[in-house]
């Protein structure tokens, strides 16, 4: 599916009514992981302020020991700090990359605001090197943008 012809589907799971917000980031991680060919992991994670840290609260894919980050470590981490959108597309070319599983060869994490806060991001790992556009930058932005809506 193309990006354009998951945007409707995305905006049907995050309409439902009869779903937690839970349920709808987890059917939102699974839509993308199983209809994007390089999505190999898509999960959310949200910030704790008081602690300095990011907690998983959906996601697609192999389970991960990684559900919970301090502000600062890793991909995911450095995003909760700068509030900038992070393409990576040779993980192992990063000092502070955090490995979630040894087939990853690139990731990219996108922020969340809210009222113009950032309270967590999308996160999406890929066993493939560099495959990540512009095109995918915007539309996770997009995704995110809709995800706020139901917060």
């Amino acid at each position: 599916m193309t990006f354009n012809q998951l945007k409707p589907e995305v905006s049907k799971i995050l309409s439902f009514d009869n779903a937690s917000p839970d349920e709808k980031l987890t059917n939102v991680c699974e839509l993308l992981q199983k209809n994007i060919s390089y999505y190999d992991w898509v999960g959310f994670y949200f910030a704790n302020e008081a602690e300095k840290t990011l907690h998983l609260k959906a996601f697609a894919g192999e389970p991960t020991d990684h559900t919970v980050i301090p502000f600062g470590k890793g991909i995911c981490g450095q995003v909760a700090v700068s509030n900038n959108n992070f393409v990576v597309p040779d993980v192992q070319a990063q000092d502070n990359y955090i490995a979630c599983s040894i087939t990853v060869k690139s990731e990219i994490v996108i922020p969340l605001f809210k009222d113009g806060k950032n309270i967590g991001q999308i996160d999406i790992d890929s066993n493939t090197a560099d495959p990540f556009t512009e095109e995918d930058e915007r539309f996770l932005e997009w995704v995110n943008e809709q995800v706020a809506k139901v917060l």
